[in-house]
């Protein structure tokens, strides 16, 4: 079993049933992690932090900005805003992420927000709360509206250029993903390339179908075969589909603005998830925006943090997918 999962988060099998009261939630907020910040991000702050009385924001970084916040806040509901200020003089924003990421590390806070560097991310993740042992390079996972309902994309921006066990890794963590936050039963894997024909796509994705056939699959997974690109709008063929950062991150870029524009498959825009993306194979709830998040992306990832956390999706996820230790590099 992973020996450290984030503070606050209780060792659980499958998704916990939700408590009658919300579980407080700590979330530690980057207030210098995307393009518009920190005017994006502490609007998305007030935003969640309005939504949920329940959620308690730690905010991590320069002084102005954590005033910005404090000053629109209820005086009566300013015990549930914390500070870990930095000073602003030659602040770059990856101090203020790797600060936010070690608060969590140091059981001040129970998940992380960002729209920062993804790269500074997840090697400062990996450094603070630490990896899963047999999790060399853990993968952004996101979840996108399809005509059968929802499906688990993974990477979409991590690992650029993987081989063969890390996108085995990742069709594992995926499936695990799928079981506890989609509340999928025996998620379906698939993996994305240029045709389902034997013998289509790169060398990389040549080798991997016996590869994923043969894997230890958690939740009752199994491999569903090669998928293409329509599969992914459809999702008739997988719940969960793997692919390396570089395409994933394209195709979600692409699918997501052809949705904002155009609609979401099957018309409904309430079935859209939020624009956010989990950090898998860590032992904490790291929430990643985009760089050009809104206000409105900011406050989702925030709230879609706190639910992770009371649900202790971390730590189900673990228990899917035992370990012995946390790795830190």
């Amino acid at each position: 079993m992973v020996g450290r999962v984030a503070p606050g988060q209780r060792r659980a099998t499958g998704t916990p049933a939700p408590s009658a009261e919300p579980v407080t939630a700590r979330i530690a907020v980057d207030l210098l992690g995307g393009d518009h910040a920190p005017a994006v991000v502490v609007d998305g702050a007030l935003r969640a932090f309005q939504d949920d009385p329940s959620l308690h924001l730690l905010l991590v970084g320069p002084y102005d900005a954590a005033d910005a916040i404090l000053a629109a806040v209820d005086p009566a509901q300013r015990d549930r805003v914390g500070m870990l200020p930095m000073p602003a003089v030659e602040l770059h924003p990856d101090d203020v992420a790797r600060a936010a990421l070690r608060s969590v590390a140091d059981g001040l806070a129970d998940a992380v927000v960002s729209a920062g560097n993804t790269a500074a991310l997840v090697v400062a993740a990996a450094r603070s709360v630490g990896r899963w042992p047999g999790v060399r390079r853990p993968p952004l996972a996101a979840v996108l509206p399809t005509v059968a309902g929802r499906l688990v994309l993974l990477d979409v921006g991590s690992a650029v250029d993987p081989d063969q066990d890390t996108l085995v890794m990742h069709a594992r963590l995926g499936a695990a993903y799928a079981a506890v936050v989609n509340a999928v039963a025996n998620p379906r894997v698939g993996l994305l390339t240029i045709g389902t024909e034997r013998g289509k796509g790169d060398r990389l994705r040549r080798a991997l179908p016996l590869r994923l056939a043969e894997a230890d699959l958690p939740a009752g997974a199994r491999y569903a075969g090669l998928i293409e690109g329509n599969d992914v709008v459809s999702g008739a063929p997988a719940d969960v589909v793997v692919t390396d950062g570089f395409t994933g991150n394209v195709l979600l870029k692409g699918l997501e603005t052809a949705y904002a524009t155009l609609g979401p498959p099957g018309g409904d825009p309430a079935s859209v998830p939020p624009r956010v993306a989990m950090l898998l194979g860590v032992a904490g709830t790291i929430v990643v925006c985009h760089g050009a998040a809104s206000g409105g992306d900011l406050a989702d990832g925030i709230a879609f943090a706190a639910r992770m956390h009371r649900r202790a999706a971390v730590a189900a996820m673990a228990d899917l997918i035992p370990h012995n230790e946390v790795t830190h590099e």
